[in-house]
């Protein structure tokens, strides 16, 4: 069994429906503001599923590294320094903070190609039309419901093992409970959960960082940790690192794990509507800016969180306090993800349990909200507006999006239930995520970033990818276990072959197929207001097709008649979205590859194939300094995180206040005014 359980079901019920409903209320109350006193309203399409293309750098920074935050964050990264010892943090945060910084370069190209598009498969049929639309439909459909599944699944099956509350109820209960207030508020609303959750986050990961590296009797100090690290390296030592020590950078372990999880990483990023949302949702001026201290400030959480937890599971597996005691953790309960929550139990015992489960619980909650409303603008634009009403208006746009976050919400639910009926733990699901979905990670970004991309090669090369990562990942399986069934196709190296040819067959398919059939579809300009066909023309506005055959016409120059009038673009020229300066661009695109460069020739290259290569054992002062490292860069990320967003928000926030301060006076006088006329 995988149950650590040290609760009763009731405290499983409890965080998850009550504090659920609390953070409902809460978030409620917050549109309610938000609608009242500010000139955003949550009944518009545009405010609905853009934020109005509105929101500010640091709030964009929290809602990068809220919804990059996963459960899998918390509970793989740990169980990646508890299998493979301090290379298991780095290796993860590099591995998964390039793809974020990468994007804000995709975030430059949709401010300057399409200022005004929803999603991405909307910027695909406008360069290569319906078949690639489809295709890339279907890609983000999929990688959205993998998505979910890794943090409902991994949220519900740790819930479960440490109360005891059925994995079923927690996996229909999760998502319901946040789609509460996403229907109510939005996006926008998203980006404030993403807030208060990271908050909260951050809190409960600095009381567990400070409990491992200054107050616990159990650790309490870098020093005492090394020690403890050193007998459970001579006790469990792992496998294929230098000395078998937990110590030691050098994993062969550990190092396919990572690449498991660059290409899982890549496919996440790029193929999930939620980040496209992001950018399309920040000012053009500061959306470099928010992607690139974005990736820098989640680099901090799980370098930091694993080191302290994952790490302090190996050294207190040995202690009386210990869940497991005298036995390590299961295989089974390591693929679950109990190693953090291990160590908080040793730490605090039943307050321990009672703080990872918040703290997932916040994880959870605030990444599922923003895969909760990218699918509901995939199914609300790409399906709904693109295929059965283009000229369908704001209010009906915004009851669709309503209605697509239940639907996406039922259905990841029962997807995560048949996931748990066959065995299969969060682990699992993010080791072959790249298999699955990788062959279009590339392609789509390429779309944007590579002038000579074919249409041939837009819709292909993803579906050759698919085929090719599929064949070899069960061929090697195969080979290598002599069955196909969860373990094997589950085991790492198995994984990374699938994920390497899925990932690298895309790649080279994409490039070889451009060059081979070079043209490019030239769709009409249909349903996608504000998005560019060509980078030689980012000054066309294109219209909306009406679907019952409209000519087949761009939107007129300025020398030429005007086009008729509708919703989208009257909201995009009154609110002046228009392609980004391209001075501002250039400037933003060559930060971008600066920054990209520096951090993948020194976090992703440099340092840890150094240490790789050196075949180094840390010593105690060098794994002090480690330590320490981990934990100021968790102050970093709280800095940019907790603290920027309400610097640059402060004047939003006396505007409500005084709003709010206004209303409650009208309200005292008009209250005295009736008791003063009754006397």
């Amino acid at each position: 069994m995988s149950t650590l359980q040290v609760l009763p079901p009731s405290a499983g019920y409890g965080i998850v429906i009550g504090i659920g409903v609390l953070f409902a209320l809460f978030m409620l109350s917050l549109t309610w503001l938000q609608n009242r006193y500010t000139s955003f309203s949550t009944h518009q399409a545009e405010e609905f599923n853009t934020a109005s293309r509105s929101v500010k750098p640091g709030l964009i920074s929290a809602g990068i590294v809220s919804s990059w935050t996963w459960s899998a964050t918390l509970l793989t990264s740990s169980t990646f320094a508890y299998e493979y010892g301090v290379c298991g943090p780095m290796w993860y945060a590099a591995t998964g903070t390039l793809q974020i910084l990468l994007f804000g370069l995709i975030a430059i190209k949709i401010k300057t190609n399409a200022p005004g598009a929803h999603t991405m498969p909307e910027i695909v049929l406008a360069r290569h039309g319906k078949w690639a639309h489809i295709t890339y439909l279907y890609y983000g459909l999929a990688t959205n419901m993998l998505v979910g599944a890794c943090l409902v699944l991994g949220g519900a099956q740790v819930v479960g093992a440490l109360t005891g509350m059925n994995v079923y109820a927690a996996s229909f209960l999760i998502p319901a409970v946040v789609a509460v207030y996403v229907i109510a508020g939005g996006l926008r609303s998203t980006f404030i959960a993403d807030y208060t959750h990271t908050v909260i986050l951050f809190i409960a990961i600095l009381v567990f960082g400070f409990l491992v590296t200054a107050t616990s009797d159990l650790v309490g100090s870098p020093g005492k940790l090394y020690e403890l690290l050193v007998a459970a390296s001579d006790k469990m030592p792992i496998d294929r690192n230098t000395g078998g020590s937990y110590l030691a950078f050098r994993s062969v372990g550990g190092l396919i794990f990572a690449c498991d999880l660059f290409v899982a990483g890549f496919t996440t990023v790029w193929l999930d509507q939620a980040y496209w949302q992001r950018a399309i949702a920040s000012k053009p001026e500061t959306s470099v800016k928010a992607y690139i201290l974005g990736g820098i400030a989640w680099y901090g959480i799980p370098f930091g969180f694993a080191t302290i937890m994952g790490l302090g599971c190996a050294a207190l597996t040995g202690d009386p306090r210990f869940p497991t005691y005298p036995n390590p953790l299961t295989t089974e309960q390591v693929g679950a993800g109990l190693s953090a929550p291990a160590t908080a139990i040793a730490l605090l015992g039943k307050g321990g349990a009672v703080l990872i489960l918040v703290l997932l619980f916040m994880a959870v909650t605030s990444s599922t909200s923003a895969e909760l409303i990218a699918v509901s603008s995939l199914l609300t634009f790409d399906v709904y507006k693109t295929y059965y009403r283009p000229d369908t208006d704001s209010q009906t746009l915004v009851k669709v999006s309503h209605w697509g976050i239940a639907l996406y919400a039922l259905v990841l639910a029962v997807f995560c239930c048949i996931l748990n009926a066959a065995g299969i733990s969060l682990t699992w699901v993010l080791t072959v995520l790249g298999v699955i979905v990788g062959g279009a990670a590339l392609p789509v970004g390429m779309i944007l970033l590579w002038e000579p991309m074919s249409t041939v090669a837009a819709i292909c090369a993803p579906w050759i990818g698919f085929i090719c990562g599929v064949t070899v990942w069960f061929v090697t399986a195969y080979k290598r276990s002599g069955t196909i069934d969860v373990s094997s196709t589950g085991d790492t190296t198995n994984a990374l072959a699938g994920n390497l040819a899925s990932f690298g067959t895309g790649l080279v398919m994409a490039v070889a197929l451009s060059y081979a059939f070079p043209k490019k579809c030239q769709p009409p300009p249909t349903a996608i207001a504000g998005v560019v066909v060509t980078d030689s023309s980012p000054d066309i506005l294109h219209d909306e097709a009406d679907k019952a055959g409209t000519e087949k016409s761009t939107l007129p120059l300025a020398d030429e008649s005007p086009a008729p009038r509708n919703e989208l673009i009257d909201y995009l020229e009154s609110n002046e979205v228009e392609p980004m300066d391209p001075v501002l661009a250039k400037k933003g695109a060559r930060i971008a590859w600066v920054a990209n460069g520096i951090f993948c020739l020194g976090a992703v290259v440099l340092v840890p194939f150094t240490l790789f290569g050196s075949e180094y054992i840390y010593s105690r002062p060098f794994f002090t300094g480690w330590v320490v490292v981990a934990f100021i860069w968790i102050w970093i990320s709280v800095l940019i995180c907790v603290v920027w967003p309400v610097m640059e928000s402060l004047g939003a926030l006396r505007g409500i206040t005084t709003g709010v301060w206004v209303d409650l006076r009208s309200l005292a006088g008009s209250a005295s005014k009736r008791r003063s006329e009754t006397v």
